[in-house]
């Protein structure tokens, strides 16, 4: 009978022990660790958001763990991105119409960086020896540029708007940066498009402004973009990241001149621009429209980079927006 008893009683307490220990768990469940994200990254300005957000604890508090894959070039962030060695990345529209081109694989977020009346992304710039001052000036001269890239969407549309057509704009393939400046540089290409800052260090050198994107800004700008199963699957770390991006966009814009230890520690701008560049404001929330998507989505398609329409919504997502 007291064994009995005493069986009982242990049972009874085992009951209400669990009890508590659930009610407990329930009432302070356990917080999920911060998600990894690895962006693969270019050394360009358009990162800044990224490494203002690393040093002012803005993805830790938005509760991610923020990886940077530093890759040389475009072609080598892609390489990264297909062989998933990186789960987002800096690029543009004509980027992410390859990447979808066959079926949906990566998705626009937000804007990076966008040109803006006053501040420029990217410049037709002529050699000093060129003698050319106007778009009219530039009529079947050889233009350097990557070609099936932004630079070159960014080329024609721009010369487009000033009156030229597509037979009098003439472009030569110069896929590395550095050779593009070093041709301008010399005189041996009389034209060529560049990124900013790399543009400003081109004038410093003796280039001169045909035209850039402050006259149409609406061509100009870089995006965050990520694979799309790493968004289905993450979809709380793309909005962490996105929202700390947004914080960190308006440290910027409120004081940039605080950054400049980033600009040089981060090789962002050239080293004699240190001092004197004054960087650029950086867009708040925001994506490209659908009329940028259908515009970049037609250059490609009349250059042979895509065969058929490919939807908006499948490449843009601005839900992940604060």
């Amino acid at each position: 009978m007291r064994v009995s008893h005493l069986i009982f009683v242990l049972i009874s307490l085992l009951i209400v022990s669990g009890m508590v220990l659930g009610a407990c768990s329930q009432a302070a469940p356990t917080q999920a660790g911060p998600t990894s994200i690895r962006i693969a990254t270019l050394p360009i300005l358009d990162n800044l958001p990224m490494y203002v957000a690393q040093q002012e604890g803005l993805f830790a508090a938005n509760n991610v763990n923020v990886e940077f894959i530093p890759v040389g070039s475009a072609a080598e962030r892609d390489q990264v991105i297909v062989a998933e060695q990186a789960d987002g990345m800096i690029n543009e529209t004509i980027s992410t119409l390859l990447y979808n081109r066959d079926k949906p694989q990566v998705q626009i977020v937000r804007f990076a960086r966008t040109a803006t009346p006053e501040a420029s992304q990217y410049s037709i710039l002529a050699s000093g020896q060129s003698g050319i001052k106007s778009p009219d000036d530039l009529k079947g001269v050889e233009i350097g540029v990557s070609e099936g890239t932004i630079i070159q969407y960014i080329t024609h549309r721009l010369l487009q708007a000033e009156g030229l057509t597509l037979d009098e704009i003439k472009t030569i393939a110069v896929p590395k940066i550095a050779d593009r400046m070093a041709l301008l540089g010399s005189g041996e290409l009389k034209a060529a498009t560049l990124p900013d800052p790399l543009s400003s260090l081109a004038i410093q050198q003796g280039a001169t402004i045909v035209i850039d994107d402050t006259s149409h800004p609406e061509y100009g700008y870089s995006t965050y973009a990520f694979v799309i199963p790493f968004i289905e699957k993450n979809p709380e770390a793309v909005r962490g990241f996105v929202q700390a991006i947004e914080e960190a966009s308006e440290m910027i814009n409120a004081d940039p001149t605080r950054w400049e230890n980033l600009l040089t520690e981060q090789q962002l701008v050239p080293t004699s621009l240190i001092g004197s560049y004054k960087i650029p404001p950086f867009p708040t929330a925001s994506v490209p429209s659908e009329s940028q998507w259908q515009d970049a989505l037609a250059w490609a398609k009349d250059n042979g980079l895509v065969e058929t329409d490919i939807a908006y919504t499948d490449s843009v997502n601005a839900s992940f927006l604060p």
